[in-house]
């Protein structure tokens, strides 16, 4: 996400030369070189425009610390304009009301379906909800079928009435449904088209005017650039939704529709869709995007990913069984299990700053951790309990139960140990000196 608009960027800042000032003349090479690197981006022309107009207006004649060089000083500013750009401050959804009621809209094929699925999830989980989805798409059995199973996954019932063509009071139904079965919130799905036209605004403006939804979200697919601002624009010139949700953001995406959209519609962004995992919701804040764009990581957002999946209970015995050595591989597959839930390997890497830009050409499988599992899992319950055990036969029947070497497993059993050491030293203070020596050295 982001990779070349950062890199590109990058590049533009070094442009920047010389000492005290930033001047009209040391900074019209970067400024065009940021113009070209948003319209690679899928920008729109004229926000690319005003974006840099307003970067040289308050660049110029500013004085430059000494400690500070002119280009860190350009991205300062690009950065602050850049989070302007986007919004500048997170807008929370609004789910007050007995119930709140959601109405999601959208082109089919943007993942309309599927961020029903994750909002329900992510609501339910972090602000205990009893959410209810009403299967409002009443054209594709598909859907209906889809937000079943997504509903099943996350626990969340799903309202459908078979042979009911009428999106209105299929609506109002799962309402009424909602209140007697004592769900406070509602979100409703409803039916795409592979284009915008007239039928289908007529109905979804028909479903908002009945159902009075607290929240209406957009549901756009960010892998179409500048084509998604424009069907944003559509939309809410009928619809006057609440807030816009980008999805495949995790995809090979320019990262326009991202930037662009915010100015065009003057709706803010509230979540971006970053994976297939019902997990892979986050919430959209403007500044920490701008800090990846910028390519300085995301860290605020990497530890709240952790929190979530932060157990205080399974903390304090994994500490215990730490402080006695007895850490085992157990505790090693529940701790891979903790990180995959975190979302894409590859994603949380990026939000640690400076790896963006060390692992752009590094392809990361979200299967990395198979093998690993794999050899676990061929481990007996007396093997896992007691990796003491492992001698060269064990290894041997692992290696062949689990489709792997030798060479492998004896390289996790390795890493086990050497990790083991280190949460030991962690756990009992961190002695530094200690943590040190057991450091490789070049």
């Amino acid at each position: 996400m982001f990779e070349n608009l950062n890199e590109r960027l990058e590049r533009s800042f070094k442009l920047l030369k010389g000492q005290g000032k930033i001047t009209e003349i040391n900074i019209a090479e970067t400024l065009k070189d940021v113009r070209r690197a948003l319209l690679d981006a899928d920008v729109n022309f004229k926000i690319a425009k005003q974006f840099t107009e307003r970067v040289k207006e308050k660049a110029l004649g500013q004085n430059v610390l000494t400690a500070v060089k002119p280009g860190q000083m350009m991205v300062k500013i690009v950065h602050d304009e850049l989070a302007e750009l986007m919004g500048g401050e997170h807008v929370d959804i609004d789910i007050t009301g007995k119930p709140a009621v959601i109405l999601i809209a959208g082109l089919q094929g943007s993942g309309k379906t599927t961020f029903t699925g994750k909002l329900a999830n992510m609501l339910k989980t972090k602000r205990v909800k009893k959410p209810l989805l009403v299967a409002g798409d009443v054209y594709r059995p598909a859907a209906i079928d889809q937000l079943k199973v997504l509903g099943e996954q996350v626990g969340v019932e799903v309202y459908t009435e078979e042979g009911n063509k009428n999106p209105v009071q299929l609506a109002l139904d799962g309402i009424k449904q909602a209140k007697q079965n004592g769900n406070d919130l509602v979100i409703v799905d409803t039916a795409g088209r592979l284009a915008i036209d007239e039928q289908m605004m007529q109905e979804i403006t028909a479903v908002k005017q009945a159902i009075n939804p607290t929240e209406t979200l957009f549901v756009v697919d960010s892998m179409t650039g500048q084509d998604a601002v424009n069907t944003a624009k559509e939309f809410n010139d009928r619809l006057d939704f609440d807030g816009v949700v980008l999805t495949k953001l995790d995809g090979d995406t320019r990262g326009g529709a991202a930037l662009s959209i915010r100015t065009v519609v003057n709706k803010p962004i509230k979540f971006v869709g970053t994976g297939e995992k019902m997990e892979a919701l986050d919430v959209f804040h403007p500044e920490r995007m701008a800090d990846r764009i910028l390519g300085m990581g995301d860290i605020v957002s990497l530890v709240e990913r952790a929190q979530e999946q932060f157990d205080e209970e399974e903390a304090k015995k994994l500490q215990k069984k730490l402080a006695k050595n007895q850490f085992n591989f157990n505790d090693f597959l529940k701790q891979i299990n903790q990180i995959k839930k975190m979302g894409n390997i590859k994603d949380l890497a990026s939000m640690i700053p400076g790896m963006g830009k060390a692992l752009k050409n590094v392809d990361i499988d979200d299967d990395a951790f198979k093998s690993i599992e794999a050899i676990i899992y061929s481990m007996t319950p007396k093997e896992r309990e007691d990796p003491a055990c492992l001698n060269g036969s064990r290894r041997k029947r692992i290696a062949d139960g689990s489709g792997t070497n030798i060479q492998e497993v004896n390289r996790l059993i390795k890493q086990f140990d050497e990790t083991r050491k280190m949460m030991r030293m962690v756990s009992q203070g961190g002695n530094m000196k200690k943590m040190m020596r057991g450091m490789p050295r070049r």
